[in-house]
């Protein structure tokens, strides 16, 4: 099976799709449509960081609301600021 390839709406360029929607929503569909999977890949390790710096339930409704409309914004499929993050690089701590 060769790989199916999108015009990644993050990185600008034709490159690898995922296999399936990430979501069952209509967010899922556009990831699907328009995300590659180098961009996801970089979503998910992002994400990490809202998830611990709001302590976020994804099991939760609040929890998916939330995600839903960072990713949104993160891909551009939304128009809002990225939700700070308390994450700070190794080696350049906050003093």
């Amino acid at each position: 099976m060769t790989d199916r390839i999108v015009h990644c709406k993050k990185l600008g360029k034709d490159l690898p799709g995922l296999a399936r929607p990430p979501y069952k929503n209509e967010l899922g569909q556009r990831v699907f449509a328009e995300v590659s999977k180098e961009a996801w890949d970089m979503w998910l390790k992002d994400s990490v960081k809202f998830i611990n710096t709001y302590r976020l339930d994804l099991a939760s409704p609040e929890g998916q609301k939330f995600m839903f409309k960072q990713c949104g914004i993160y891909f551009g499929f939304e128009d809002g600021e990225m939700a700070q993050t308390a994450f700070v690089p190794a080696g350049e701590e906050k003093k």
